[in-house]
């Protein structure tokens, strides 16, 4: 098949990718979106698709895979050429486009569009020399149904949004639910902390997980220390752990980007210091920046408009408002 030249190439499928897609559509260009995963969705469908989304607007609450379908859809407007479990790898400047090279093939596009949210990601282990036999039937890193855990006796490790949203949820599924947290301070937004002090979620801070006993990956008994050395054994059914991801940019740290740690620096256009390459969502970073799923969505058109410049100087960099564009 002939290689066309797209006039933008999205490399991530999360939230922004999506949104992106949807809004280049709005400015009449042929879409293309490469994601490492097998679906699209990002970490919210990879990591905690039943989970409840409440940072973005119109939505005081929605779960995380209603959230990617209606994102879905709505990109199809750019009827985008979609290529899941694809690696970028690089990309080199050739005349008016760019040569995307992947593990997969050659891709050519005239600009690119980086939402790769925090690239490619594992959670963080619990780091108990056991949790191996437990892994994938009792100890959990991410969930997908809810419903394991209906009337069970379930701990949850960690002090962030994830671990507090996960408490709360399955407060009225399983038949107990206690919270571990290693600091006393919470680093979850500050509502979600107060509604958990106020439910019945069991909360323990400034403890840990020492060990976790049982047998043919059943858990049978945690034991949780505290900082002076005080421990307590827990009957426990299942074990979430939400300490956060690690994550890497991998090849894309080869592209000489600006980088900040692992963020790339985009300027107020979400340009990155590369012509013609520019950036959106969490794998940003600039002064001020939020890292929110409405704050990349917002992002999104500002990068899509200015890349719609990039290819036609002509375009106008605030187009009409959608109402116009589909009345």
């Amino acid at each position: 098949m002939e290689n066309k030249i797209v006039d933008i190439t999205i490399i991530g499928g999360g939230p922004t990718g999506l949104f992106s897609s949807f809004y280049a559509g709005m400015r009449e260009m042929s879409v293309k979106i490469i994601d490492s995963l097998p679906q699209l969705g990002g970490q919210l469908i990879e990591l905690y698709p039943d989970k409840y989304i409440y940072d973005v607007g119109g939505f005081p609450k929605i779960l995380a895979k209603d959230f990617v379908a209606n994102l879905v859809t709505q990109a199809n407007y750019s009827k985008p050429e979609i290529l899941l479990g694809e690696t970028a790898l690089s990309a080199t400047r050739d005349g008016d486009h760019f040569i995307l090279k992947t593990d997969k093939g050659i891709h050519l596009t005239r600009t690119i569009l980086l939402t790769a949210g925090i690239g490619a990601f594992k959670p963080r282990k619990i780091g108990l020399a056991e949790e191996v036999n437990f892994e994938e039937k009792t100890l959990h890193y991410s969930i997908k149904d809810l419903s394991v855990f209906k009337e069970k006796n379930v701990l949850v490790c960690g002090g962030g949004d994830s671990a507090v949203d996960w408490a709360l949820m399955l407060e009225d599924v399983a038949s107990r639910v206690t919270l571990v947290h290693r600091r006393e301070r919470f680093t979850a937004h500050e509502t979600s902390v107060n509604q958990l002090m106020d439910s019945k979620v069991e909360v323990k801070t400034s403890r840990a997980v020492k060990s976790i006993e049982g047998a043919e990956g059943f858990i049978r008994e945690l034991v949780i220390a505290e900082k002076d050395g005080t421990e307590e054994r827990v009957s426990v059914d299942h074990l979430i752990v939400n300490y956060g991801n690690i994550s890497s940019l991998g090849a894309l740290k080869e592209w000489g980007l600006e980088m900040d740690r692992n963020s790339i620096m985009v300027n107020t256009r979400m340009e990155t210091n590369i012509e013609g390459i520019y950036a959106a969502g969490d794998i940003t970073n600039y002064d001020g920046k939020v890292k929110l799923i409405a704050v990349g969505l917002g992002e999104a058109p500002i990068a899509v408009n200015h890349a719609k410049a990039f290819i036609d100087p002509k375009a106008r960099i605030q187009p009409l408002h959608s109402t116009s564009v589909f009345d």
